[in-house]
């Protein structure tokens, strides 16, 4: 009864790992889709911005609209380091999280092949 007991507690801990790393895939596909906003987002406000800093009616607006002018010149410089930021920030995830399926696929043909090894030298039946 008590070898019983251990083949369940193993089990158990396998398929609490399995999950655990079905979870993980799942937060996964959630950043790979922050990072890909990341891509997409940060670029069109960089774009935005600099499209109206090169303006030339936005100089008009800057001397004209004394402190409008300046902090909307000030938000526009914070945009546009945000976006820098954001860009490297996604590219990172981006690489990141490749390497990180990379390993799982990795995990997955290791893990397929002891199953297959165990099941072959005890004469198991695989599922």
């Amino acid at each position: 009864m008590d070898g019983r007991n251990d083949d369940l507690s193993r089990t158990g801990v396998l398929d609490l790992m399995d999950s655990f790393i079905q979870r993980m895939l799942e937060i996964r596909r959630i950043l790979l889709s922050v990072s890909v906003s990341a891509l997409i987002l940060a670029p069109l406000a960089t774009g935005l911005s600099i499209f109206l800093l090169t303006h030339p009616k936005f100089y008009d607006l800057l001397q004209n609209e004394h402190e409008f002018g300046t902090i909307l010149g000030i938000l526009l410089g914070v945009i546009i380091s945000i976006s820098v930021v954001w860009i490297a920030t996604g590219v990172r995830q981006y690489v990141m999280l490749k390497s990180w399926d990379q390993k799982y696929d990795e995990y997955l043909k290791q893990k397929d092949e002891i199953d297959k090894r165990i099941a072959s030298d005890y004469g198991l039946e695989q599922d």
